[in-house]
């Protein structure tokens, strides 16, 4: 195993060299968001050969889209589901311990202006402490009307009765994608961005493998592994439907799709809006779902919504009236509505809500949110669903399938719930960190590497260096533009403006440290799509 994190084979030729190499693998894994690397880290860490290869970006679809909440799911409980929040609320807490370079605890007020707001709510938040047990962040309080404004100083005041408090927790969810990469690269695993998985292999009938293609040169590579997973999130169905199609001589009925998008649209202002480290929280909207107002990096999301759609774009656009949905519901509860202009950045993800096999209905509000784990007569596995806090409960579910269905052998037992990521540091001791709310950066211990490295002292913008892009290169498999200031920074998240004018520098260090096209255009082109409202 590699010890030294700087020592991680993250550059494209030998990345591509290992997976032209290797005969078998025990598993190979399709897909580096969420539940990918995260069945790939409990799978390396249980001593199994992995290989998962990614046809983008690792977190370039919803792993890097979310409301950055690392939350048991308050929603939820209202909705009597009591075991998916128990799990999440532990899950909640193994995050925190395991990487609290890029997880950390966030109050909630939930403020009230009807009369009987702050009880109702009040008592289910305390159940929701109940639940947590020592797990807990914080205990729930009730709060009058001075003590809600002294948290949410610009909550709208009329009609203000109070309001509620409680804690759950806030993530960067993209950086977490990036350091379970490393972290499954620093115990063996291999992981390779830009590579897509275009054909299965089978062996009398069952799935033993991937042709892989690398997307930068299109040359093809066969990969072969006794048991595939398919973690492709929103866009599992396109291999599911390879696969029937492989085995349609059976006479069986064509593969029916297993998941249902639904689009949550995010808005960032300025902090000026909030002006609290403290997050709103609307329980019940117009439409029925929460809103939040969450500070995070030094600007503010509010969000989301829950669209059906039914096109699987990498880069889906918003509606408009979801725009307008958001910033009327946040006109209620802000002292100062924030408008059309104020918008430093727009994005949607697709949450991969999973689709009961008789239903063909559009209402996503009543799909899922747990995660599916299913295995074709062939032997593919399929895992899709679920949310981000739970990321790690969902890898072992996979493993255990996996085991059951014998398709991989594995007496050890998972060792993740104690695994601190890297960048954690040592166990007990209080990490080294470089946490920027300008640019999005969180490196724990890892961060001094960074003053080592060329150009450590020139700043690209508050929050952004010249070695930080040099690192991503190195480091944390950045190839693109976009992969520095959308993912390894989050700048285009947070001021789309502002990424854009850092574009052509970082594109010019990019060139320097892997002679590729860093895609430049492409990503003006996105920039714009980030700060375009729809018509």
């Amino acid at each position: 195993m590699t010890t030294n994190a700087q020592a991680l084979p993250t550059r494209r030729a030998d990345l591509l060299e290992r997976l032209r190499d290797c005969t078998r693998y025990d598993i190979a894994i399709v897909g580096g968001g969420a539940t990918g690397l995260g069945v790939a880290l409990d799978a390396v860490t249980r001593g199994l050969k992995v290989v998962l290869v990614e046809s983008h970006d690792f977190a370039k679809g919803t792993s890097s889209r979310a409301t950055k909440l690392v939350h048991g799911g308050v929603r939820y409980l209202a909705q009597g589901n009591i075991a998916l929040v128990r799990e999440a609320l532990h899950e909640r807490t193994t995050l925190l311990h395991n990487a609290p370079h890029l997880a950390q605890p966030l109050a909630f007020v939930m403020p009230s202006y009807q009369w009987w707001e702050t009880p109702f709510y009040g008592v289910g938040l305390k159940m929701y402490d109940a639940l947590a047990g020592k797990a807990g962040l914080g205990k729930t309080e009730f709060l009058g009307r001075d003590a809600t404004l002294a948290s949410l100083p610009q909550a709208n005041p009329a009609h203000l009765k109070g309001g509620v408090k409680y804690w759950d927790g806030q993530f960067n969810d993209a950086r977490l994608a990036i350091t379970l990469a490393k972290t499954a690269a620093l115990h063996g695993a291999l992981l390779v961005n830009y590579c897509k998985a275009a054909d299965l292999i089978y062996k009398d009938g069952k799935v033993a493998g991937l042709v892989c293609e690398d997307t930068e040169t299109g040359a093809q590579i066969e990969v072969h592994a006794g048991c595939v997973i398919n973690a492709a999130g929103v866009w599992v169905d396109e291999l599911r439907q390879k696969d029937g199609a492989a085995n349609a001589h059976d006479g069986r009925r064509p593969t029916k799709a297993m998941v249902a998008p639904s689009q949550g649209v995010h808005i960032v202002v300025d902090r000026e809006f909030l002006d609290s480290e403290v997050a709103l929280m609307v329980p019940k909207t117009a439409d029925g779902r929460v809103l939040f107002a969450v500070p995070w990096l030094g600007k503010v999301i509010l969000g989301t919504t829950d669209t059906p759609r039914h096109d699987l774009a990498r880069e889906p656009l918003p509606f408009k009236e979801e725009v307008d949905f958001i910033l009327s519901e946040a006109a209620r509860y802000l002292r100062r509505a924030p408008k059309k202009e104020d918008i430093r950045s727009i994005w949607v993800g697709l949450r991969p809500l999973v689709k009961p096999q008789d239903d063909d209905g559009d209402n996503t509000k009543g799909l899922s949110r747990e995660h599916t784990v299913l295995v074709s007569r062939s032997g593919l596995v399929t895992v899709t669903g679920g949310k981000w806090t739970t990321y790690r409960a969902m890898a072992e579910d996979v493993l255990q399938k996996c085991v059951d269905k014998r398709l991989i052998h594995c007496d050890k037992k998972p060792v993740t719930a104690h695994l601190n990521l890297l960048g954690a540091g040592l166990a007990g001791a209080a990490p080294v960190s470089i946490s920027l709310p300008a640019g999005g950066h969180s490196y724990g211990s890892e961060a001094v590497q960074l003053l080592v490295m060329p150009g450590a002292d020139v700043t690209l913008t508050p929050g952004l260096t010249e070695a930080m892009v040099r690192y991503a290169a190195r480091n944390e498999y950045a190839r693109t533009v976009e992969d520095v200031l959308a993912r390894r920074s989050r700048l285009l998240f947070l001021d789309a403006r502002l990424a854009g004018t850092l574009a052509t520098r970082v594109a010019a260090i990019l060139q320097e440290e892997t002679g590729q096209d860093p895609q430049i255009d492409a990503f003006f082109a996105l920039v714009q799509q980030y700060l375009e409202l729809p018509a």
